[in-house]
């Protein structure tokens, strides 16, 4: 399989692909953030500062996670449970599984 064709049972268009700028661009920021935490450390800063920024970086990613799993949400389980009872209840699955994930991180 190369880097063309999706996965079995990924073939259909992802719902966030229309904010993919916006995501990418929270992304860059938040590479940003991270290289000014080692930058941080680097610098030997005061330890509650670059908790501080650890805090708004992980707050950042929070973000694109919850704005990811909403697009999730919207296109690919509503796509899936349309499609039929067993498609959908394997995306709900899913979701509940990166849901799970999210709320141990």
């Amino acid at each position: 399989m190369d880097d063309q064709t999706p996965a079995p049972g990924h073939e259909h268009q992802h719902g966030y692909l229309s904010q993919k700028d916006d995501f990418l661009k929270r992304l860059r920021r938040i590479e940003g953030q991270a290289r000014g935490l080692q930058r941080m450390v680097e610098e030997e800063q005061y330890c509650i500062d670059i908790l501080t920024q650890v805090s708004a970086m992980t707050k950042a990613l929070q973000a694109v996670s919850l704005g990811l799993l909403d697009e999730h949400l919207r296109h690919c389980v509503v796509d899936a449970a349309r499609a039929g009872d067993a498609e959908g209840a394997e995306k709900v699955e899913e979701a509940m599984a990166a849901i799970t994930r999210l709320v141990k991180s």
